[in-house]
């Protein structure tokens, strides 16, 4: 029987030199690995992703594949990109989905779980 998954996993930095906290604008980055763990190659086509500040400030991106590309993924393989974000506050998160297409027509979405966006720790 026929799987369809994608594993997402994501790790985020904060970029201080690109960031004016006195402007209010707080820039990251995410990178995020997708892997086929499903038994049938799929294409990532596109995403929607929701936003949120720490002041609930809600911003929805949707948008064909990610930076420029909608990779094919045979099972076990994986692609790996880094993209960003500017928010408003020094904290805020990300969730959302891909929509792919396997091989043999079928479509399913691929969670993005939800993860922060966070300044790290600073010791005074």
């Amino acid at each position: 029987m026929a799987q369809y998954e994608f594993a997402v996993t994501v790790r985020t930095q904060y970029l201080p030199e690109q960031s004016d906290p006195e402007r209010t604008n707080f820039v990251f980055t995410y990178s995020i690995t997708i892997k086929n763990t499903g038994t049938v190659a799929a294409q990532l086509i596109s995403r929607h992703w929701v936003i949120t500040d720490a002041n609930n400030h809600i911003e929805e991106v949707r948008g064909l594949g990610v930076v420029g590309h909608q990779p094919l993924l045979q099972p076990g393989e994986q692609f790996e990109y880094t993209s960003g974000t500017a928010l408003r506050t020094p904290q805020g998160s990300m969730v959302g989905e891909y929509f792919c297409v396997a091989e043999d027509g079928h479509q399913f979405e691929a969670k993005i779980p939800e993860f922060v966006l966070s300044l790290p720790r600073t010791l005074h």
